[in-house]
């Protein structure tokens, strides 16, 4: 009999991630990831990927350890990536470009700008590229910036100074007295020029990316997204701005008091700009930030004007691509617990579902109409991310990278459920069986409480808390999309705002007494685990659900948990949180209380393993180690694992490894 997931065989699967398609149709390039266990870090190389299956997948880079972001130049001779690498002598003292021939053979180094280079667009010569990087925005030149660069790298005093209003974001702090700037590069001489310089203009600072800026085909301007308030903050309005670089001239063309932009792109004629669009205000909702964002689509001779946005029953997500004859938008969105590939025909406002997920992952787009070649990467609940091409309605698998060490394991059952929870609403359920799952057999149950909280459980594969995983060892796991999640419309997201704890906790409960009428579950060993807002609840039930066995829950884990709302504003994202919480702690401190756990720690009575990484600035550790701390005072049974290395999640692989054998330790020690 063929064995079961375990974290160690998880870790072995090949990871696909971003890809390109070439202007031709006929090949794609991707990253693929493996775990290096070795050097404890995960190494990833480019692949080409040929549409009509002849000679299989072929490996283009094997020099360095984090080649990625792939992309085909537009006449077709060339592919670009990023990374690290050591090459005639020289090390890379940070992300660089690099060049290869379409076809294959060396790359070569083609940028030596020590600030670094982030996500980056081809111009349509195929000569230049526009590319993100981080800079010092007092000093003139690419020779200033390298020098000021090598400084730094050299101080020895590590303290962080800043009057900065967003100084870190995730698990880094943000270079310190540094803005992202756009840079042209010619591929050709290595020449950088900063197209921002000297001018005040500068990307968004939480993970600038491709999504923030977009070139004209025909090459001579560019639309990018822009803070305007004079102090940068997370979760401000962005507008859209336009340069031309010819006179270096910029232009508003998205600017609106009630407006949020964001992911423009040009169509291929250059007569429209569509970018996806979000009010900051729903009705009398005056912190609805959590708002389905629009596809918004306008004549590029004009600024946007609110009626050319687009409504729509989803949430449109970037990258936006058009189709080549600029008559459609293609784009992924969430629906109801999957995420599909999207078109969007503009003469009739028309959108269709082209791709159903699993979950797509990444999207490609070259051609128009049925004729259009469509690279998607997905995955689902029973298998990593697999590539795929389709042309013509007929669609067929690109490789097997994975096939051969799945067809090793044996994968328990997945059912789709729904309960009637909070407001007399349907709430998703997500349940994964073991293996070998006798419906009669008591068996221990296990709530799995996914993050966000607008994020969602969902038809795929998961590394970081695998199901299947945890499933293995005899668990039968449930998933509940409770309130606020997304994918199931804009009201059931935004109904948690300002009440955080209230609705989700209704819906946990109609999943828990789902579970308790089922035949193979055994009342006496029930558990709940959660990550980031995961940790919130599971901390928030502690609080507000009876201890086990007058309680339904035997023991919980809280990963990078939320426990003080006060002191929680030392999270990166605290310039958000007064929308989440519709209130400060300062003028509204009795509603910050009612969404607070660490004011229900008096009824924290049920045993907890607690995990937090120290370099989670989401969620800063203080949170987990208070929660520990609180429930050992009080002598109830806890434990803490917590990293000194990690942040919000745990990537390093041995850590993942460490993380899951303690991870089920615990459940064992409680009876699962």
């Amino acid at each position: 009999m063929k064995p079961t997931l375990t974290a160690d065989t998880l870790l072995k699967f090949d990871r696909l991630g971003a890809a390109s398609l070439a202007a031709d149709g006929t090949e794609a390039v991707c990253t693929v990831s493996q775990v290096d266990m070795d050097h404890n870090r995960m190494r990833s190389a480019l692949w080409r990927l040929p549409l009509d299956g002849s000679g299989g997948p072929q490996q283009l880079t094997t020099c360095g350890t984090r080649d990625g972001a792939p992309a085909h130049s537009p006449d077709g001779r060339h592919i670009a990536f990023t990374a690290e690498r050591e090459q005639e002598g020289h090390k890379d003292p940070s992300p660089q470009l690099y060049l290869m021939a379409r076809h294959g053979g060396e790359a070569r180094r083609i940028s030596h700008y020590q600030p670094g280079v982030g996500a980056f667009r081809w111009m349509p010569d195929s000569r230049h590229i526009v590319f993100i990087a981080w800079v010092w925005p007092e000093l003139k030149g690419a020779a200033a910036q390298n020098r000021r660069q090598g400084e730094w790298k050299q101080r020895k005093a590590s303290g962080l100074v800043t009057q900065e209003t967003q100084y870190r974001h995730w698990n880094a702090n943000l270079p310190q007295g540094r803005v992202a700037h756009l840079h042209l590069l010619d591929t050709t001489t290595g020449k950088v020029i900063d197209l921002f310089e000297a001018t005040g203009y500068e990307l968004p600072r939480d993970e600038p990316g491709l999504a923030c800026f977009d070139i004209s085909p025909d090459g001579k301007t560019l639309a990018f997204t822009h803070d305007p308030q004079p102090v940068k903050a997370g979760g401000q309005r962005w507008e859209l701005v336009q340069f031309t670089l010819r006179g270096r001239g910029f232009q508003r063309i998205a600017h609106h008091d009630q407006w949020d932009f964001n992911a423009p792109r040009y169509s291929p004629t250059g007569t429209h700009i569509a970018c996806i669009a979000t009010p900051v205000q729903r009705g009398d909702t005056p912190f609805a930030h959590a708002s389905y964002g629009q596809l918004a689509l306008w004549p590029a001779t004009r600024a946007f004007r609110p009626s050319d946005a687009r409504p729509w029953q989803h949430d449109p997500q970037p990258p936006l691509q058009w189709e080549q004859d600029g008559q459609a938008l293609w784009f992924t969105a969430e629906d109801q617990g999957r995420c599909h590939a999207w078109r969007h025909e503009v003469a009739n406002s028309r959108f269709t579902c082209e791709v159903k997920g699993g979950w797509v992952q990444a999207l490609c787009v070259q051609g128009s109409g049925t004729q259009a070649t469509v690279l998607t990467v997905r995955d689902s609940a029973q298998h990593p991310a697999r590539a795929y091409a389709k042309r013509g309605g007929a669609e067929h698998r690109l490789e097997q990278f994975n096939d051969e060490l799945l067809a090793t394991v044996r994968l328990g059952a997945i059912e789709e459920r729904s309960v009637t929870g909070a407001l007399g609403e349907k709430v998703q359920l997500w349940i994964t069986y073991p293996p070998n799952h006798k419906g009669s057999s008591p068996s221990p149950s296990l709530h799995v409480i996914h993050g966000g909280p607008y994020s969602a459980s969902g038809d795929t594969f998961s590394y970081r808390w695998n199901p299947h995983v945890f499933a293995a060892q005899g668990h039968v796991v449930v998933q509940t999309n409770y309130h606020g999640s997304s994918g199931f419309g804009e009201a059931f997201r935004i109904s948690i705002l300002g009440r955080q704890g209230e609705l989700e906790l209704k819906d946990l409960k109609a999943a828990d007494n789902w579970i308790r009428r089922q035949l193979w579950c055994d009342p006496s060993r029930v558990y709940a685990a959660g990550a980031s807002y995961g940790g919130f609840l599971v901390a928030w039930m502690n609080g507000h659900w009876k201890p086990w066995p007058k309680g339904p829950i035997r023991a919980y884990i809280c990963h990078a948990g939320v426990l003080d709302r006060r002191a929680t504003w030392s999270a990166d994202s605290y310039t958000q949180r007064h929308k989440d919480l519709a209130g400060t702690y300062w003028d509204q401190p009795e509603r910050l209380a009612a969404q607070s756990p660490v004011e229900h720690a008096s009824k924290m009575d049920t045993p907890t393993f607690v995990i937090h990484g120290a370099q989670d600035f989401r969620v800063p550790d203080h949170n987990g180690l208070a929660y520990y701390n609180t429930l050992k005072a009080r002598g109830v049974d806890a434990r803490l694992l917590w990293f000194p290395d990690e942040g919000h999640w745990v990537l390093k692989p041995h850590n993942a490894l460490q993380w899951y054998a303690e991870f089920e330790s615990w459940l064992v020690r409680h009876g699962a």
